[in-house]
């Protein structure tokens, strides 16, 4: 679940509010006063992003890093796929 905040209520429960980011996974949108906002996200989040945008798309790196997203449901998860003579015939 995602949370949208005002500074002032971030600035009133930060420790609340950071416990939430690192141990339910949670981000934060803080909304400030001069009509912007900002994203407070825990740093293991951000680094399984950052490692998908810079691997190549069919690395071990990508899927290991695109696994970790979708356990963080970031990305949503595959598809299941059908396993009947079709699917197998594209193998050979």
């Amino acid at each position: 679940m995602t949370l949208a905040l005002t500074q002032s209520d971030f600035r009133a429960h930060i420790k609340k509010y950071l416990d939430q980011v690192n141990d339910d996974d949670e981000v934060v949108y803080v909304a400030r006063s001069n009509s912007r906002s900002v994203a407070v996200l825990s740093q293991d989040k951000l680094y399984w992003m950052e490692k998908a945008l810079q691997a190549k798309e069919d690395s071990l790196d990508y899927a290991v890093a695109r696994d970790q997203l979708i356990q963080r449901h970031v990305l949503p998860d595959d598809p299941i796929v059908e396993s009947n003579d079709d699917y197998w015939g594209q193998f050979k």
